[in-house]
């Protein structure tokens, strides 16, 4: 069954953009990210444009963001205060962004930039994430203890200024290291379309010592915000945001997401760091061999006066 998408200017298969949707909503309930850093390659492999791929993958970010957040919610992994921080950074770091988009759109190099950010974030990230989970797998087979902080043993962020006690988390911490946290998600969020959780659920575990169950329900309530925002300016600035698009992926995004965090919550710490870690990896390489290969069709006919 085919659907016309008004913006993406494209007929697609909607039981393909269903499956897309369900996919990434429980991957984003299992992990605790937003699902956009994979929502958008897969647009974008499937041949939707670039620039539609980015601000419409932001929407279906909220959609999955919300149903596991509520989730988290209820079962009290949710730390309100420290996401009304990461959230403030995020909105200011999201402005930021939207003005990078818009360069680089009026520029012609934003599909050249996306791809090749994504590859540099996705494999640089993904393999740091995925060698401390073999680590971790490690010394749990071989029923090492695991190093801990002890009490009293900080690191340089501890000693930073402007202190705020985060109760939920069981943390004293500076709120500069926090807002610059969201402030560079917000970033991400608004020029590549992604909701930034698989940056921001290793940097608030390894970075700020945040425990790992207060991690993905606090990651995700930031994630709903910033990008909502981002997908309101992006529709309103640069007109980019296939409502159709949207809708669809938002749908199917919500009923995944539930099943997402049941099954989240059965899996070990190391475990579920090391399946998101392969997850990003396998994205970022399938994006670099796009970048090298060569193109089946060498040449294209663009209209003068088309729309990007």
């Amino acid at each position: 069954m085919m659907i016309y998408l008004p913006i993406a200017e494209l007929s697609v298969n909607i039981f393909i953009i269903l499956g897309m949707g369900a996919a990434v909503g429980f991957l984003s309930g299992m992990f605790g990210v937003g699902g956009g850093f994979l929502m958008t390659p897969l647009l974008i492999f499937y041949n939707i444009p670039p620039v539609v791929a980015v601000a419409t993958g932001a929407s279906q970010v909220v959609a999955s963001s919300v149903s596991g957040t509520l989730t988290h919610f209820r079962r009290g992994t949710l730390d309100m205060k420290l996401g009304t921080v990461l959230l403030c950074g995020g909105l200011v770091g999201a402005t930021l962004g939207i003005w990078v988009f818009s360069l680089l759109r009026a520029l012609g190099q934003l599909d050249l930039v996306i791809s090749i950010l994504y590859v540099v974030l996705l494999t640089s990230i993904g393999g740091l994430m995925l060698t401390e989970s073999i680590r971790a797998i490690r010394r749990s087979a071989n029923k090492q203890p695991t190093m801990v902080r002890r009490p009293g043993q900080h690191n340089w962020i501890h000693k930073l200024p402007i202190k705020m006690r985060f109760k939920k988390s069981k943390l004293y911490l500076s709120v500069i290291p926090v807002f610059l946290l969201g402030g560079s998600i917000g970033v991400l969020t608004s020029s590549l379309g992604i909701g930034g959780g698989f940056i921001m659920v290793p940097a608030m575990i390894y970075l700020l010592r945040i425990p790992t169950n207060i991690v993905v329900g606090t990651s995700l309530f930031q994630i709903i915000f910033v990008s909502a925002y981002t997908t309101v300016i992006q529709a309103t600035t640069n007109f980019s945001v296939d409502i159709v698009l949207a809708s669809i992926l938002m749908i199917s995004s919500v009923v995944g997401a539930q099943y997402g965090v049941r099954v989240g919550q059965k899996l070990r710490g190391e475990q579920l760091r090391a399946l998101l870690a392969l997850l990003i990896l396998a994205v970022g390489v399938r994006l670099a061999f796009g970048l090298v290969v060569t193109p089946s069709d060498m040449f294209s006919v663009v209209f003068a006066g088309a729309p990007e």
